[in-house]
């Protein structure tokens, strides 16, 4: 071979050496083109899932204090009502001693007094609960004084008497009844 052939053989080698550096070059840009592409649809993603979940706690955030704020207002006034029940109580006994006397004026004022009372702050949420004799004990809802046996086989584990009323307000019960409960 000739010298001339080995300088073009050369030169090819090189060139072609050199086209297929360009042209690698040109794959590896693209492929990070790519790549960047790709790693921004990653980052996206994920910001989009963040910003998801972030969204869904501010609005469990919002619900909670919304409920919280909502109890809150409904029982606003349990500390008053709670301590205005031994006045109901007081009312009620009174109202007991004054139908046994000859007294029907005096009767009717405290009578009319306490129903508007229990009126007002049955309007606030007051209720009180019914038990009687007879209802069946349950330890939920009903503040067990005393078990004394039962006059009658069917007042086992009944309640006998109740000592002292129970009242709710609005769907908590602020007072449990007082009761006896036979055995």
């Amino acid at each position: 071979m000739s010298n001339k052939n080995k300088e073009e053989e050369l030169e090819n080698s090189v060139s072609e050496a050199q086209e297929n550096t360009v042209e690698q070059e040109e794959q590896e840009v693209a492929q990070e083109e790519i790549s960047e592409e790709e790693q921004l649809r990653e980052d996206l993603a994920k910001e989009k899932d963040k910003f998801l979940r972030l969204f869904a706690e501010f609005e469990n955030y919002k619900k909670r204090t919304s409920k919280e704020r909502m109890d809150l207002f409904k029982t606003a006034g349990q500390e008053v009502l709670v301590s205005l029940l031994p006045v109901l109580d007081d009312f009620d006994r009174a109202l007991n001693e004054l139908s046994k006397s000859d007294d029907k004026e005096t009767f009717k004022g405290v009578e009319l007094i306490s129903g508007k009372l229990k009126e007002t702050l049955k309007s606030k949420g007051l209720n009180a609960m019914e038990v009687k004799k007879g209802d069946a004990f349950d330890a939920e809802m009903h503040e067990a004084i005393t078990q004394i046996p039962a006059p009658e086989k069917k007042l086992k584990g009944k309640i006998i008497d109740v000592i002292e009323k129970g009242f709710t307000l609005g769907d908590k019960i602020i007072r449990h009844p007082k009761v006896v409960v036979g055995n």
